[in-house]
């Protein structure tokens, strides 16, 4: 018969998990996230108490709060929890109920869980005779064992204390690939000074540069028994945090017993000693003397512990360390863990382990087509992480690129490559990592995401294609860097590049005022301004270019970062542009203040008025002081382009084709009849830009001379509405082939 208390524990959980993994809400609790929100801030505990119900709907209104203030689906959305997570959930409650049992009843129970965890924990993972220890910090298993071990060796510690590490002081060795500030964690849990830390270098000649350097390890430990020292325990890594590499696990445990030093692993390739076959690589690790694994990750179980492995025969050194516990209570960490192992059985853990290495596998495999992708992987076989980065040298599109030496760009496309894969695949769990010697690299790591994430194949193949995609942008920005460097200082001073290696772009410029006159400080706030307006000008145009304002933190402000480019992108006509636009900008200001009467006169003082306008005319749709020579020498009121009519391109646009993209390079169609053409410039004619954006399509030769549209515009602004009237019911008696080839002379 079921405790009809454990029965409402497993519904009152199931309920609430599906309460708050709702997404789709009704319209009214939308209202109710807003109201929710804005007393979100802490306040005093209510007199009434409230339900279950009200209670969970905060709770999910708090989760989702982000998302209703940015309108939008948030990208760290809590993932959805399977059945098997849910046991995982289920044992937190039950733990908090088992709790108020009887001792003895509570003891027995207790007893029996920790004992069919363990027997199940050293028999998936070939750790026979061990014992275990479970644990929230996957560290503080190893700091526990570092106790154990600080107990064994020194026999007066457990009624002297510390003062006996006086005598010879204690030495722990780690390797240089270890996870950041665990020796320095180690040294804080057992108040050890850092001269008891020693780090061993990796290889840098021979094997892995990830590896650490046995040779060296075994001098290091010579020098500090001579210089009096006790070395007490070695940390190895099955599987580097950054690199996913396996130190020499068989020769550093000759080594360890050698010199009676207590080895300790760690990583993510432990979880693969589940599997049938197992390299004999990560096999050296059941040889250990400890080891901690992380299951939670490895099969997707929410809020379960680390364990750590570990053999000694001294019951009482293993309680005095932490290891054990005389509490029952504490023994009930393991619950959740115990629910889940039952709940996924052998094969179901096996399943989870080895389709995240298969996901690995099918992922290398597709790397390897790519030729500007360096895979830097220990074993090709049969590697569970697979660590790569972008390399220029490797691609097609890099010929002479000047950045291709440069390591901070390079980490700059690679971590902008990494950030885009992880949005663009969320599913994937694509990491950037940071490694001394290879700078940034990108990191597949299934074994540590998959579970939780539900990778699927189908992500694989998603990563991949997305990432052709990228590949093939990037290599064409890295290529045309130079280009960009060269054309803005052509354009030197009106335009200034700005050397920002750390931008993954085609380069960032700067449009520099022209009035050395003016205060530095004046001048810096308008040509933050002019930048600031160009900025927006640029990022209006039809182009594919991104233009932005560039991370958060740079070196120099008021600048225009340029984004990603296609290979087809004209270099010099985008540079053009951006004069051009910051030119027009920076007259525009200048035409409107001198008709202010008093700062217009001092700023024709510093920047007098040619001395041969013979006539002026004031625009109000520009808003500046023009010159009428236009007008006398045409017989014509001509229009001052506005900053939206600024030519903007030298190179013919044709159809549909973007701005700054190369005639016959671009993957549009490059052929287009006569008649479009025709039809294309008439258009522009008429709205007064075509003759500013694209140059016009040459006809072919007429047999008789006709006016051109300027002319005729030019004519009809000068004549009087009755002769424009006569004017047209005489043009509409050509012919209507010739009608439309005078209109595009």
């Amino acid at each position: 018969m079921v405790d009809s208390t454990l029965d409402q524990v497993g519904k009152n959980l199931s309920e609430a998990m599906r309460f708050l993994g709702e997404e789709q809400r009704e319209p009214e609790a939308a209202t109710e996230r807003q109201h929710f929100s804005r007393s979100c801030i802490p306040g005093p505990l209510q007199g009434d108490g409230q339900d279950v119900a009200t209670i969970l709907r905060l709770v999910h209104n708090l989760i989702h709060e982000e998302e209703d203030e940015e309108d939008k689906p948030s990208q760290n959305r809590m993932q959805n929890v399977g059945e098997h997570g849910q046991m995982a959930l289920l044992g937190h409650s039950l733990a908090a109920y088992i709790s108020m049992m009887d001792k003895e009843q509570l003891r027995k129970l207790t007893t029996r869980i920790q004992s069919d965890t363990t027997l199940w924990l050293c028999r998936l993972f070939r750790y026979e005779n061990g014992s275990t220890c479970f644990h929230e910090d996957d560290r503080d298993g190893l700091v526990k064992v570092c106790r154990l071990v600080i107990n064994a060796r020194y026999e007066e510690y457990a009624t002297e204390g510390y003062v006996v590490l006086n005598t010879r002081q204690p030495v722990i060795y780690q390797g240089a690939s270890c996870r950041s500030g665990l020796g320095q964690h180690l040294c804080s849990q057992l108040g050890l000074p850092l001269s008891s830390l020693c780090t061993v270098p990796c290889n840098t000649l021979f094997g892995s540069q990830h590896q650490m350097d046995v040779a060296l390890l075994e001098k290091l430990i010579k020098e500090d028994i001579n210089a009096g020292k006790l070395p007490l325990l070695l940390i190895a890594n099955a599987g580097t945090p950054g690199a996913g590499h396996t130190d020499k696990l068989g020769r550093l445990k000759e080594l360890c017993d050698q010199y009676n030093l207590w080895l300790h692993v760690e990583g993510v390739n432990l979880a693969t000693l589940a599997l049938g076959q197992v390299t004999s690589s990560i096999m050296a690790a059941t040889r250990s003397d400890s080891m901690t694994l992380t299951p939670g990750p490895w099969l997707g179980l929410p809020a379960v512990t680390a364990v750590t492995l570990y053999r000694h025969e001294d019951p009482a050194l293993s309680l005095a360390a932490g290891l054990t516990s005389s509490h029952p209570v504490e023994k009930l960490r393991a619950l959740p863990l115990w629910l889940s192992l039952q709940y996924l059985g052998h094969n179901g853990i096996v399943q989870k382990i080895k389709h995240a290495t298969t996901l690995s596998q099918q992922f290398l495999q597709k790397l390897q087509s790519l030729s500007c992708i360096k895979t830097l992987v220990e074993d090709e076989s049969d590697s569970p992480v697979v660590l790569f980065k972008f390399n220029q040298e490797g691609s097609t599109a890099s010929s002479g690129s000047f950045c291709a030496g440069e390591k901070e760009v390079c980490d700059a496309f690679n971590r902008w490559l990494g950030e885009e894969l992880a949005e663009l695949v969320p599913t994937s769990g694509i990491d950037v990592v940071e490694l001394e010697d290879e700078g940034t690299c990108i990191r597949f790591s299934p074994l540590l995401t998959a579970a939780v994430l539900g990778t699927r194949e189908e992500d694989v193949e998603s990563i991949v294609a997305k990432m052709t995609e990228l590949i093939f942008v990037m290599s064409s920005t890295m290529s045309l860097r130079e280009d960009f460097r060269e054309e803005t200082h052509k354009r030197s001073p009106s335009l200034r590049y700005i050397n920002e290696l750390a931008w993954p772009g085609l380069g960032v410029v700067r449009y520099e005022m022209q009035a050395n006159r003016m205060d530095e400080d004046r001048k810096k706030q308008e040509q933050e301004k002019i930048n600031t307006e160009l900025l927006k000008k640029l990022q209006d145009l039809d182009t594919d270019i991104l233009f932005s304002t560039g991370p958060e933190f740079v070196t120099e402000q008021g600048c225009i970062f340029v984004g990603m480019v296609a290979d087809d992108v004209d270099v010099s006509d985008l540079v053009d542009t951006i004069a051009a636009l910051g030119r027009d900008i920076e007259e525009s200001g200048k035409g409107m203040l001198r008709q202010l009467p008093v700062v217009g006169s001092v700023l024709n003082w510093f920047s007098p008025i040619q001395s041969s306008i013979k006539g002026r005319t004031f625009s109000l749709a520009a808003g500046s002081l023009d010159s009428t020579e236009v007008t006398y020498s045409t017989k014509a009121q001509a229009d001052r382009p506005s900053l939206q009519d600024t030519p903007i391109s030298s190179s013919k646009k044709l159809p549909g084709q973007k701005l700054f993209r190369r005639a016959g390079a671009s993957t549009d169609s490059t052929e287009t009849s006569s008649t479009q053409a025709e039809a294309t410039f008439q258009e522009e004619n008429l709205t007064g830009i075509g003759s500013s954006i694209n140059p016009p399509i040459s006809p072919p030769t007429p047999e008789t001379p006709h006016h051109t549209s300027g002319d005729l515009v030019s004519e009809k602004n000068l004549k009087s509405p009755s002769e424009i009237d006569d004017s047209e019911d005489s043009d509409d008696m050509h012919p209507e082939g010739q009608e439309a080839e005078g209109s595009t002379r």
